[in-house]
C-alpha cells in the first residue's frame, strides 16, 4: 500500500514539472558555433547567453542527439563553458513607429547614430508572407527620377526588381538617385555586409539629409556575424511592413541580395548542410522566396522592393542572380561596356526589363518606349559593320534612323546623380524621342 502511493506521488510530481527546463548551458564552443545542452529548444528560437563579460543572444540553427547549436547576434568572444542560457520567448523584435525616419539602425535595430534608441512598438522580426488573395492588384506606377527606368523599365507601385551588376559599375549611385527621386512616402534602406566605411558615405553622399528624413537605414557591415547579417534584411523588412500597413507607398533597398545569401550560406554550412551550387546551400534557395514574397502590395499600402545582386564576373546566370531573376517581377541590368565609355547610370536598355510596365503605362507611353527600343536594338546589331566602316546606309532603315538620333538617345538616357528627372517631363522628351525614329 505504502510502495503504491509513494509511486502514484512521483508519478504526478512528475506529471506537473514543466515541459521546458529554465536554464541550459554552453557545452561547447567552435568558430562562431556555440552548443548549448540542458535546454528544450526548436530551430528558429531565439535564446540569451549570459557570460561575465555581458548577455549575449544568439538563435537556434540545428539540433542533434547531443544538444541545439546556435550562432550568436553578436561577438562570440567571452562565451565559455558552462555559461548559462535560457529561451527568449518573444524572439526577436524590432520596435517601430514614425520615430524611426531619419535614423541609422544596425542589423538587430539597435541605433548606429549615437542618438537614444527609438520609441515606439516592438514587433517579431519574422512575419507571415501576405496570402496571394489578399493582395491587391497593381495598377500605378511609381515614378524614381531616373529617365531610363521611367521611359522603359517603369517600376509599379508594389513591384520587385533587381539591379544586376558587377563591382564598380554604379549600383550604390543609382540606389541614391532611385531614393532621391522616388515618390514614394517613405524609403527603408537595408544595406546588408556593406563596408563599413562607406555605409556614411552612402548616407551622407549618396542619400543626401533632405531624402534621409523619410529614409530608415538598416545597416549590417561586412564584419558582423552572419546571422547579424541575414537578420539585417528581415529587420529592413519588417520595418517596411509596418509603414505599409498603415497605407503609405514605401522603397525598400536591399544591397545586397548577394551577401544576403553568402551570409545564410555561411549558417546554413554551420548547421550541417551540404554545399550544392557554387559552394551555396539548399537554404540559401529556400531563404529568397520567403524574403521576396513578403515585398509588394498589402492591403492598405505597398511596398515596391529594390534588390541589388553582385554577379560574378559579370555571369548574370550565375546562381543567386538566376534564382532571384526567378522571384522577382523585373530587372535592371548595369552594363560594364557602358560604364567603361563613360555611360551613367549605365543601365543596358535592351538587358533590361520591368514585367508590370505595360500594365502602369499608357499606350502612347509603350509606343514610344517600343520605338526607342527598337533603335537602340537595330543600331547595335550593325555596330560593328559601322565600326569599320562596311555598313551601307539604306541597308536598315530602323538602325539608320537609330544610328542618326545616337547622340540624342545617349543623352537622353544619360544622367548627372544628382539630376531627378520629373516624371512628366520623362514621357514628355519620350515621344519627341520617339517622333523621330517612326
Amino acid at each position: 500500500m505504502v510502495g503504491t502511493l509513494l509511486a502514484d506521488t512521483l508519478l504526478t510530481s512528475l506529471a506537473s514539472m514543466p515541459r521546458y527546463r529554465a536554464y541550459g548551458s554552453v557545452a561547447r564552443v567552435v568558430g562562431n558555433e556555440v552548443e548549448i545542452r540542458g535546454l528544450a529548444v526548436r530551430v528558429g528560437d531565439v535564446v540569451s547567453l549570459s557570460c561575465p563579460s555581458g548577455t549575449r543572444l544568439g538563435e537556434i540553427v540545428a539540433l542533434s542527439a547531443e544538444g541545439a547549436r546556435a550562432l550568436l547576434l553578436g561577438d562570440i568572444a567571452g562565451i565559455g563553458r558552462g555559461d548559462r542560457v535560457r529561451l527568449r520567448p518573444d524572439g526577436l523584435s524590432v520596435v517601430v513607429s514614425d520615430d524611426l525616419l531619419g535614423r541609422v539602425l544596425d542589423g538587430t535595430g539597435a541605433p548606429l547614430d549615437g542618438r537614444p534608441a527609438p520609441s515606439g512598438t516592438p514587433v517579431r522580426v519574422e512575419a507571415a508572407v501576405p496570402p496571394a488573395m489578399e493582395r491587391r492588384r497593381i495598377n500605378e506606377a511609381l515614378p524614381v527620377g531616373v529617365r531610363m527606368i521611367d521611359s522603359l523599365c517603369t517600376i509599379a507601385r508594389g513591384q520587385r526588381v533587381g539591379i544586376f551588376g558587377g563591382s564598380g559599375v554604379g549600383k550604390s549611385t543609382l540606389l541614391g538617385m532611385m531614393a532621391r527621386g522616388t515618390a514614394a512616402d517613405v524609403t527603408v534602406m537595408g544595406l546588408v555586409g556593406e563596408r563599413g566605411r562607406e555605409v556614411r558615405e552612402f548616407i551622407e553622399d549618396d542619400l543626401g539629409p533632405e531624402a534621409m528624413k523619410h529614409s530608415v537605414v538598416v545597416a549590417a557591415t561586412s564584419d558582423q556575424p552572419p546571422l547579424v547579417r541575414l537578420r539585417g534584411a528581415f529587420v529592413a523588412t519588417r520595418i517596411a511592413e509596418y509603414f505599409a500597413d498603415r497605407g503609405l507607398d514605401v522603397l525598400l533597398v536591399v544591397d545586397s541580395l548577394t551577401r544576403l545569401a553568402m551570409a545564410q550560406r555561411e549558417v546554413g554550412l554551420a548547421a550541417g548542410e551540404p554545399p550544392t551550387a557554387r559552394g551555396y546551400t539548399p537554404s540559401v534557395f529556400s531563404l529568397l522566396p520567403r524574403l521576396l514574397e513578403r515585398a509588394g502590395p498589402r492591403p492598405l499600402g505597398t511596398i515596391t522592393a529594390v534588390y541589388t545582386v553582385l554577379v560574378e564576373g559579370d555571369d548574370m546566370n550565375e546562381p543567386i542572380a538566376d534564382a532571384a531573376r526567378s522571384i522577382l517581377d523585373g530587372h535592371l541590368v548595369l552594363s560594364r561596356r557602358l560604364a567603361d565609355h563613360g555611360h551613367f547610370p549605365a543601365l543596358d536598355p535592351l538587358g533590361s526589363l520591368s514585367r508590370l510596365a505595360p500594365r502602369v503605362t499608357s499606350p502612347d507611353h509603350r509606343a514610344n518606349a517600343g520605338a526607342l527600343r527598337r533603335a537602340i536594338a537595330a543600331a547595335a546589331e550593325v555596330r560593328d559593320l559601322v565600326e569599320v566602316g562596311a555598313y551601307v546606309p539604306g541597308t536598315n532603315r530602323m538602325a539608320d534612323l537609330g544610328l542618326a538620333a545616337a547622340d540624342d538617345i545617349n543623352a537622353f538616357l544619360q544622367q548627372d546623380m544628382f539630376d531627378s528627372a520629373p516624371f512628366d517631363d520623362t514621357t514628355r522628351r519620350l515621344a519627341q524621342l520617339a517622333e523621330r525614329l517612326v
